[in-house]
């Protein structure tokens, strides 16, 4: 499969990358620094996502694409939705049909409530980004799948995930070895096209 990783130098792009590779597809990484590359894709795309040019040439003949952008800061609060929308017109004039896109889990968890409340303040900024983006992505004519994750951690892979489509009862953590593992797996198969999907550990 030919695959196109969006934020390839991420803590969960760097996986998701890694993982990639050790399956045996070919792999072009998306980045804003190729510098911080740690693995050797078979293509590299450098430069801003919401530049068309460099996102055409990114996503042109992919199969697939993941895209793991975070939301926005205080100086750039909506970095995420603007470049998720140039993806979305890139596969739109390349073709490519599959889009797998991250998105942080409490943006619509309900509990546990004080932990919600408090992420929701402390993080307004970026989470507004990525509902945008999610809006973006399912307002878009594209095979594409939500992927929001949960209490993402660097420890080694576990091979216990859990997806959901609806809200998640107690929220467990996820490596982001696993949640590499799950986006590709989900980027490989269609029965969860025009779907967004809850995921944890077990």
């Amino acid at each position: 499969m030919n695959v196109t990783v969006i934020g390839s130098t991420g803590r969960t792009g760097r996986h998701v990358l890694a993982e990639a590779l050790r399956r045996g597809h070919r792999v072009t990484a998306f980045t804003r620094d190729a510098t911080a590359l740690t693995a050797e894709p078979h293509a590299v795309v450098e430069g801003d996502g919401r530049d068309p040019d460099k996102m055409r040439a990114a996503v042109t003949g992919a199969d697939a694409v993941i895209s793991i952008i975070n939301g926005g800061g205080s100086g750039d609060p909506h970095r995420a939705a603007q470049a998720t929308r140039t993806v979305i017109q890139a596969m739109t004039e390349t073709g490519v049909r599959r889009l797998v896109a991250t998105t942080p889990y409490p943006i619509v968890a309900r509990r546990p409530y004080p932990l919600m409340w408090l992420l929701r303040r402390l993080l307004a900024t970026p989470y507004a980004d990525a509902r945008d983006l999610e809006r973006a992505v399912s307002a878009s004519d594209l095979d594409w799948t939500i992927v929001r994750l949960t209490r993402l951690t660097d420890r080694p892979a576990t091979g216990a995930v859990v997806i959901r489509r609806e809200l998640l009862a107690r929220p467990r953590a996820l490596t982001r070895a696993d949640a590499a593992g799950t986006l590709l797996d989900i980027a490989q198969g269609t029965h969860l096209s025009g779907v967004a999907v809850n995921v944890h550990g077990r």
